[in-house]
């Protein structure tokens, strides 16, 4: 599988309960763009409305190629969820307050977009401070190591 973009904030903003993958309703001009890496998950959220799952605000921008039949770069798109997981995230989301967020858009082998999707909960102010002074410790200890081993 080919990893096409990243929502690298969401692991920042958000804490993962749970990840599935979805299938996605795309366009022709949509696919050949997204394999091009032209696609952005910032400020992009997933939400069911009537027993649907929707992509909403994941920018894909037009293939150029594509003339007079391109598509809206910020359309919504229908996730592709068997009923059941519907209605259990449904569920989750309801009762907990918990959201859905995309995390990786994905191309696997045969060609289909894929869209990882996480039930995620968001993060409080300290836990987001936490994480900054984790990273930063992280990145402190291996340069000593890389300073160490010269």
């Amino acid at each position: 599988m080919k990893v096409a973009a990243v929502n690298r904030k969401a692991s920042f903003n958000y804490e993962f309960i749970e990840t599935f993958e979805a299938g996605i309703a795309l366009q022709g001009s949509e696919v050949k763009s997204i394999r091009e890496g032209r696609i952005s998950l910032k400020e992009s959220f997933a939400e069911i409305k009537d027993g649907e799952a929707f992509l909403v605000g994941a920018h894909i921008s037009p293939y150029e190629a594509a003339n007079r039949f391109n598509h809206d770069p910020l359309r919504e798109r229908k996730l592709l969820l068997h009923r059941r997981e519907i209605k259990r995230l449904t569920g989750k989301i309801r009762e907990k307050g918990y959201t859905m967020v995309p995390v990786k858009v994905l191309i696997n082998d045969r060609g289909r977009v894929k869209v990882e999707v996480a039930l995620a909960r968001g993060k409080r102010l300290y836990q987001k401070k936490e994480t900054i002074k984790a990273r930063d410790l992280d990145r402190e200890v291996r340069a000593e190591l890389k300073r160490s081993r010269r």
